[in-house]
């Protein structure tokens, strides 16, 4: 999948992207990846790659760690102009050629995206080469070693738009070993988080008792040895050099 092709893709979705995203099941996941990158963040100059509507970004903004600045860039114009929306800086660019010169950010952080790149390397080294050196990067790839990716193989692909659905976009799941070899060489690895390690349908968000009860449990589970389960794998790398 070319980049003008996912770029239709990903124009289509803009107009559903947000459709029940604020609350239940996929407002648990921005909150849980929002807490694992906020306390990165403070004081920082802070770049998401594939931002989407900014619905990270906005949480981000309204951290208690805020950034000191907050850039975001994604493919897709109709994205784009919704996240300018909500008042963001945002960018269009591809990310695997980002539109930043080299060393401007303290931290470059990507969710629910590059699971979607095919060249994912090329991806990692664009966010390496605009960190400064001890910046971090902090990546989120698919995880095949999960209960998320044995709901998608049973399950049929979900729908973005009227007229397309998830199949029309490439889609790559990796082993923990895998996501960490695409780190490029100047990156260390300093930490694997899980999100989505314990809940095996995302409908049980929609009940009242789990919707309360699963963040918690979900937000305890990512950060412990079972977060190499997790649906979503988030890595956290440091640039050397610093």
């Amino acid at each position: 999948m070319n980049d003008a092709h996912a770029r239709r893709y990903y124009d289509d979705f803009s107009s559903w992207y947000e459709k029940q995203r604020h609350h239940g099941y996929h407002a648990m996941l921005d909150d849980l990846e929002t807490s694992l990158i906020a306390p990165h963040c403070e004081g920082r100059q802070v770049l998401e790659v594939g931002c989407g509507t900014g619905l990270i970004m906005e949480r981000l903004a309204g951290a208690k760690a805020s950034p000191s600045r907050l850039l975001g860039v994604d493919l897709s114009m109709g994205m784009v102009r919704k996240a300018r929306e909500r008042g963001h800086g945002v960018v269009q660019g591809s990310a695997t050629a980002l539109p930043f010169g080299d060393e401007r950010f303290d931290v470059a952080y990507s969710v629910k995206v590059l699971a979607h790149v095919p060249d994912i390397r090329a991806a990692l080294s664009e966010m390496a080469r605009v960190l400064r050196p001890g910046g971090l990067l902090i990546a989120e790839l698919y995880n095949r070693h999960s209960v998320r990716y044995l709901a998608k193989r049973l399950t049929r692909p979900g729908r973005i738009s009227e007229s397309r659905d998830e199949s029309e976009v490439f889609t790559r799941w990796d082993s923990p070993s895998e996501a960490a070899s695409y780190l490029p060489a100047d990156v260390a690895l300093e930490a694997f988080y899980g999100v989505r390690v314990l809940t095996p349908s995302a409908a049980l968000l929609r009940l009242p008792v789990v919707r309360e009860v699963m963040p918690k449990v979900e937000r305890l589970a990512s950060r412990s040895r079972l977060g190499r389960f997790g649906g979503f794998l988030v890595m956290v790398a440091r640039k050397r050099g610093a």
